[in-house]
């Protein structure tokens, strides 16, 4: 029996060995906080590029709050792109290269809000594009990207942005397409 063409793991990672993914590692102890890892895949130890990156250290409650918004947009989109959804689990979780980077716009505000400023951080977070959070992603990550970066520049910028002012209720919210992205992506536009 031969594979599928395009199989993937827990939120949409390309189950090929050597992929571009982002890993969710949630600990078993209830305290600990969760950590989100860039793994650069056959792409990393080779001209500069790092084997994998921790981008963010996410305490429990903040993951607690933040992780069924992300799991439902998430699993929505792969289920209009016609792929398995996911679920966060206990150990190592996989996700789309691009799905990982939104997850750590979501992960870099939630990380020092208080428990009154993470609903607000959902639903900004909710009412973005997809391609407004890979824009977010890639500005944070070229200064401020790393796991002990957080009160710096952009990534500071983030928690500002998305943590002040009002819950943005569900009718503001537009679904919009993703556009391309490099390398492959269950979210990239056909043309």
């Amino acid at each position: 029996m031969t594979e599928p063409k395009n199989a993937t793991v827990d939120f949409g990672a390309p189950e090929a060995f050597g992929a571009h993914v982002f890993r969710v590692e949630v600990p078993a102890g209830r305290t600990d906080p969760v950590a989100i890892v860039e793994d650069y895949g056959f792409k990393g130890g080779s001209g500069g590029v790092p084997y994998e990156e921790c981008r963010v250290r996410v305490p429990r409650a903040a993951w607690s709050a933040i992780a069924d918004h992300a799991r439902r947009d998430f699993n929505e989109r792969l289920k209009a792109a016609k792929a398995s959804t996911g679920r966060w689990k206990s150990g190592k979780t996989l996700l789309d290269r691009l799905l990982g980077k939104e997850l750590c716009v979501l992960a870099w505000a939630a990380e020092h809000a208080g428990a009154d400023q993470l609903p607000i951080i959902c639903s900004k977070w909710a009412a973005l594009r997809p391609e407004e959070r890979w824009w977010l992603f890639t500005v944070t990550a070229a200064e401020a990207g790393l796991v002990d970066d957080s009160h710096r520049g952009w990534r500071r910028a983030i928690f500002l942005a998305l943590s002040d002012g009002e819950r943005v209720t569900t009718d503001k919210r537009v679904r919009r397409r993703p556009v391309e992205d490099e390398g492959p992506s269950l979210f990239e536009v056909k043309q």
